[in-house]
């Protein structure tokens, strides 16, 4: 269930909501009601509720909450309010605490402020203006770090738990991380900022998915490369394919630092020798996705015939990747009384970086990433 400022959210920005939201949020004041409400009468509204606060027990009261719903819920819950519309009503009493929250401790974190923050990066991103969104983000990151901190979060998981805002935590981060190198075309201290972000995150985000972790890594040596600072990267792909030499999505990485820069480092010789490389690896993973890439370097170079024969492989790896998952999945049984998913017992292989969610599933079942790895 999402939380009280996301629903809250949604129905201000009059989004299309579910049967199930529009019920929950009938007859309750939104965030934007308290808006016009001076300190006074957010007051004078806790008071109606049998609730005297003023700016000190206020600040011992989010002494150690994350947000203003954390706060007023056990204040709502004693009260046991027997009707639809008096508990709805009793949304003030967040609503207001949120406001005050606002306006009086401005320095003090919390999940409105945050959500606020990643929503209006959001704004500024669909009107094109990515530098805008990250300068934003990059404050809503702050936010993120001081607010685990202060509650000893350590994990992503655990954060959504408790944040359940109106995007997780998990997709923003992938989206800021992708949109500061975006940025960065407009001013290179994104890239600056990109790399701090994921040197944190790769810091604090050790339990976090294996997919997550590999894209951080590539990110954040991608990022030192296109700074100047090639040693630097080269040493993190070093160390990091010396502890994994079979992760073939590292070896992929490591190569199109050379070939798709828009730096004097450009060089196409150096991205080949790095796929070869990895395609030495006797148990690489994604070798067809690393054979499809040498095709290209050697099309892009003039060899197309030596292209086509690198394709051809490609194809017939993923072809019989495919061929053994559709029977694997065929020999599936059902237990008796006890529906089995066909993907019960399957692990895909990790493939590739994160994909779009309308994009095919980088796990290869020929799903849109959305109705497969992503749902």
């Amino acid at each position: 269930m999402l939380s009280r400022v996301a629903l809250n959210r949604i129905a201000e920005r009059k989004r299309p909501i579910n049967e199930q939201f529009a019920y929950h949020l009938r007859g309750r004041p939104l965030r934007c009601d308290a808006i016009p409400l001076s300190v006074e009468d957010l007051l004078g509204k806790l008071r109606t509720f049998g609730l005297v606060l003023d700016r000190s027990s206020l600040e011992s009261l989010i002494g150690e909450a994350l947000s203003a719903e954390e706060v007023a819920m056990p204040i709502i819950e004693r009260r046991n309010y027997r009707t639809q519309e008096a508990e709805a009503q009793a949304d003030w009493i967040w609503v207001c605490i949120g406001a005050l929250w606002e306006r009086w401790f401005p320095d003090k974190p919390n999940f409105e402020r945050l959500d606020d923050k990643i929503q209006t990066g959001y704004d500024f991103r669909s009107t094109g203006d990515i530098a805008g969104a990250c300068e934003i983000w990059l404050d809503a990151w702050s936010d993120v770090l001081r607010i685990m901190d202060k509650s000893w979060i350590w994990t992503i998981a655990v954060f959504d738990e408790r944040f359940r805002g109106t995007n997780t935590l998990n997709t923003w981060i992938q989206e800021l991380v992708t949109d500061l190198r975006a940025a960065s075309k407009v001013d290179r201290k994104f890239l600056i900022a990109r790399i701090a972000v994921c040197e944190e995150g790769l810091k604090r985000f050790t339990t976090d998915d294996p997919l997550s972790i590999e894209n951080r890594r590539r990110a954040l040596a991608g990022s030192y490369f296109e700074i100047g600072e090639i040693a630097k990267a080269e040493g993190l792909y070093r160390e990091w394919l010396e502890t994994d030499p079979a992760w073939g999505w590292g070896w992929i990485g490591w190569s199109e630092f050379y070939r798709f820069t828009t730096t004097e480092f450009k060089d196409l010789e150096r991205s080949e020798q790095l796929l070869r490389e990895g395609l030495a690896i006797a148990e690489v993973n994604n070798r067809d996705d690393i054979l499809a890439r040498l095709g290209e370097l050697c099309e892009e170079q003039g060899r197309n015939s030596e292209a086509r024969k690198y394709w051809r492989e490609a194809k017939r790896i993923d072809d019989e990747a495919k061929r053994l998952m559709q029977q694997e999945f065929s020999n599936k049984s059902v237990g008796e009384g006890q529906p089995v998913s066909k993907f019960s017992n399957f692990t895909p292989a990790v493939r590739g970086p994160k994909a779009g969610r309308n994009e095919p599933c980088p796990c290869g079942s020929g799903k849109k990433f959305k109705k497969c790895c992503g749902g």
